[in-house]
């Protein structure tokens, strides 16, 4: 079976020019029928990255519940274009797909870090990930992509990220005043919100963080999780880890498709890329916890990494900061609309969340007592 790429426009002008060939014009089709098609997708991660793995549990399924009339070439960050430049691919068709996050694409508009890494309210990424599908979150995706920036694109919200680490330093910090002046990695709003905070910040993708920190270019970061960190070898430069933070607090990944070649597939392909994503959250999900928990115990007990909570006083102080930053971002209406809405979605939806959870941290220690340091 001979893999070729379903393009409708190169096979309308072939079919145009054989024109009253009856034999030609129908022998296309039964050479289609029997020839996947073949999805060019691009991730922003490198081949290493754990969210490779992630991305392969997406394409794997799309495969599968297809039957194998669409397959993906899946490829890593800088294969066809550089890894913050994955949304530029797709709305120009240079990929037929992305595996991505959208503060990614925040130099084109602020509001792409409300998708992900904005303002956290109280609300946990299953919380946001939640208001994008049921609380008007995807018609202001549309609005912004679509409308706003005139992006061919699609796009849909799978996976709610556990909070982001505060991240690597090499020595510790418990005070806002501890932070000030740091050379600090993050991205999108994030970088907004630990630069008021005394912070120089740098927006790197994954694969260039550690290189900087063994330059000089920063001196303390943060990219994701234990696995992905650990893999790119963030315990070879800094022995601090400190968890838990309200600087991207809330993320999804971002499945982005071009909207021309989204369109030309038959309704059940489309079907499949779009639900294949909730398919691939829960599977994410799954991966995510195994090996995340058994990677931050590696990097404690085999790598000699001191792992602890972000200080209350740090966190206090994101809170203030966030303050700060909304009153600036509710300046433009379109972002006003965006917040309100989140913030509607978390007073309501996270009541409920926080009234009916048991207290998760007295149980553990119930069973495995000694073993937090909270």
């Amino acid at each position: 079976m001979t893999e070729q790429k379903l393009d409708r426009r190169s096979f309308l002008r072939k079919s145009a020019l054989v024109g009253g060939s009856t034999a030609g014009v129908l022998a296309a089709p039964a050479v289609l029928a029997q020839s996947p098609i073949v999805m060019k997708m691009q991730t922003s991660w490198p081949a290493s990255d754990i969210w490779m793995d992630f991305a392969r549990q997406y394409t794997t399924r799309v495969e599968e519940m297809s039957g194998g009339r669409l397959t993906v070439d899946l490829l890593p960050a800088g294969a066809v274009v550089a890894a913050f430049q994955v949304m530029d691919g797709v709305n120009d068709g240079v990929l037929d797909a992305a595996h991505t996050v959208p503060v990614y694409w925040y130099g084109k508009h602020k509001a792409a870090s409300f998708f992900g890494t904005g303002p956290v309210w109280g609300g946990s990424a299953t919380t946001m990930l939640s208001w994008f599908y049921q609380g008007g979150g995807a018609e202001l995706y549309r609005e912004l992509t679509q409308d706003i920036l005139g992006l061919n694109v699609y796009g849909f919200m799978g996976f709610p990220m556990f909070a982001q680490p505060f991240g690597w330093f090499k020595g510790e910090v418990n005070t806002v005043a501890d932070l000030n002046g740091f050379k600090y990695r993050t991205v999108g709003l994030a970088a907004d919100l630990l630069q008021s905070m005394g912070m120089s910040v740098a927006q790197l993708p994954g694969g260039e963080i550690v290189p900087a920190m063994e330059r000089g270019v920063i001196d303390a970061f943060e990219f994701n999780n234990p696995s992905s960190d650990m893999r790119f070898g963030a315990q070879d430069v800094a022995k601090n880890y400190y968890l838990s933070s309200y600087h991207q607090a809330s993320e999804s990944f971002e499945f982005l498709f071009n909207k021309d070649f989204y369109d030309d597939l038959e309704p059940d392909l489309q079907a499949i890329l779009k639900y294949g994503v909730e398919a691939a959250s829960t599977a994410n999900t799954a991966n995510a916890m195994d090996n995340y928990s058994a990677d931050l115990q590696k990097l404690a007990n085999e790598h000699g990494v001191t792992v602890r909570r972000t200080s209350k006083d740090i966190l206090d102080g994101q809170l203030k900061a966030w303050d700060g930053l909304i009153t600036e971002l509710e300046q433009d209406d379109y972002m006003k609309r965006v917040m309100d809405s989140q913030r509607a979605w978390v007073e309501r939806v996270t009541y409920y969340e926080i009234m009916n959870a048991p207290d998760y941290a007295l149980a553990y220690e119930h069973y495995f007592p000694g073993k937090l340091t909270l």
